[in-house]
């Protein structure tokens, strides 16, 4: 008997009635089939019977990421809009292509802070795959965003499926990881100078791949003392102190940062 797959024919069995032999089974007495023999049938005609790979690099992440299909959604939320609420369903992962979103959290008095300040290319709201049900934080448009949101449960199934898009995830979030520790390091050694400095240079993008942001859209004071961890009267101080220095400047688009700030990260 034979059975066709394709161009492919895989032959079963010799006898007419589609029984292996015993001696195809490996054994001239009924009942003494060898176990081995059976099982390297079995493993050949699923190695043969085997789909062909798929073309892996036929998947493209930068595509996905910049089209919509299903459980993906292309949004654009203006400046001060909500993207999500903290206490929300966490059932989406949301990309941010352009723009510049302020996450947020609410402590239960009221109290609010910054957590972070996220640019283009950016994933975000990522706590529901790991089984967040609800929003720890919200996030919010600090200029006009263009965003993709990605259904939980079709982010989880394009993750297991394509290895370059996971791929290109855990590098992500390895990143963050390594940005959260040194932000640890930033709190528990540096003074409050050196830590506005180091914020503003990583805002600028200073220290990332391609040709740093040296104009940061305008941030108010108070943001900044909520991701450094002081004082809105100590932020104005340096901030002031920067600019006589000639590290940053004020002008009509934003704050303009410039590389020489880093003498004051790199001071003892």
């Amino acid at each position: 008997m034979n059975a066709s797959f394709g161009q492919s024919q895989v032959r079963v069995g010799s006898s007419s009635s589609g029984k292996l032999s015993n001696s195809e089974l490996g054994g001239d007495v009924p009942g003494q089939a060898s176990m081995y023999a059976i099982a390297h049938r079995i493993y050949n005609t699923c190695v043969t019977l085997r789909p062909p790979a798929r073309n892996q690099s036929a998947f493209d992440p930068a595509v996905f990421l910049a089209t919509i299909g299903k459980g993906r959604k292309a949004m654009v939320f203006s400046k001060k809009q909500a993207i999500f609420t903290q206490g929300e369903p966490a059932d989406a992962i949301f990309y941010l292509r352009t723009g510049k979103i302020k996450l947020t959290v609410v402590s239960k008095t009221g109290k609010e802070a910054t957590i972070g300040i996220l640019s283009d290319g950016s994933f975000f709201g990522e706590g529901g795959l790991a089984g967040q049900r609800w929003r720890m934080a919200s996030a919010t448009a600090m200029a006009d965003c263009a965003v993709l949101r990605i259904e939980k449960k079709a982010m989880l199934q394009t993750l297991h499926r394509e290895h370059a898009l996971s791929d290109m995830f855990v590098a992500y979030l390895l990143r963050q990881n390594i940005r959260h520790e040194e932000d640890l390091v930033d709190q528990l050694f540096n003074s409050s100078e050196k830590r506005l400095a180091r914020m503003l240079l990583l805002l600028a993008h200073f220290g990332k791949e391609g040709t740093p942001e040296t104009v940061i859209p305008k941030i108010n004071q108070e943001t900044l003392a909520e991701m450094v961890g002081t004082t809105r009267s100590r932020v104005s101080l340096f901030m002031n102190r920067f600019r006589k220095l000639g590290f940053i400047k004020y002008d009509s688009e934003g704050l303009q940062v410039h590389s020489s700030l880093l003498n004051i990260v790199l001071r003892d």
